[in-house]
């Protein structure tokens, strides 16, 4: 993957001013960035297959520009973690979370992120969790600056037993799992955990 072609990525999607410094973090440690469809379960993430090859990191093309930002350098701390550690480190344990602190720190600043988002994200970065829907106060920031922002239910709004309709599949809510819901697929029955702040349409609320 040629530094053109990444760099066309990162001006799609980035903040304007975040694009020098996250094509930078890719300089020093090149890997192949994709970016692929809306996902059930993930935003982002982060394989290598080993040494010989170069890592990938993958994220979801629908993210606004700041949860693009926050989630690229997610992943790219997992990288730096895994060519600097033992692979039995913990995904997303001391080492990650000093990588991602160390990283994201340079883009802490408000010409890139708006106040309503720099607040709780510093909040945040204090101790990050592995995922951004975690932190519910940081979701609901990020959300306001989606595509559809103000037009969304989320599946934290449902009652248990709702059905719903998630990238174009239809769910039955089930219990929540600490950050995420267990939803039942209808057609195919099986059971999926699903982000509780995830935006969904086609609602049919249970009366139970």
């Amino acid at each position: 993957m040629t530094e053109q072609q990444v760099l066309t990525i990162l001006q799609r999607h980035l903040p304007q001013l975040a694009v020098s410094y996250c094509l930078q973090l890719w300089k020093e440690k090149p890997f192949t960035l994709k970016i692929v469809k809306s996902r059930l379960t993930k935003i982002g993430d982060f394989t290598s297959k080993g040494h010989a090859t170069r890592p990938q990191i993958t994220l979801n093309g629908d993210l606004n520009p700041y949860s693009f930002l926050i989630t690229y350098i997610h992943e790219v701390a997992h990288l730096f973690v895994f060519l600097n550690f033992s692979r039995n480190t913990e995904p997303h344990g001391e080492h990650w979370k000093y990588a991602f602190r160390r990283l994201m720190s340079p883009m802490l600043r408000p010409d890139i992120f708006p106040e309503e988002v720099l607040i709780p994200l510093m909040d945040h970065m204090e101790n990050p969790k592995a995922s951004s829907f975690a932190d519910v106060t940081l979701t609901k920031a990020l959300r306001n600056f989606d595509a559809h922002a103000g037009q969304a239910t989320l599946l934290s709004d449902l009652p248990e037993g709702s059905i719903f309709k998630f990238q174009k599949r239809f769910f039955q809510k089930g219990k929540l799992k600490r950050t995420r819901v267990l939803c039942k697929e209808l057609e195919t029955k099986r059971q999926y955990l699903v982000p509780a702040e995830a935006e969904v349409t086609h609602v049919q609320l249970s009366l139970l």
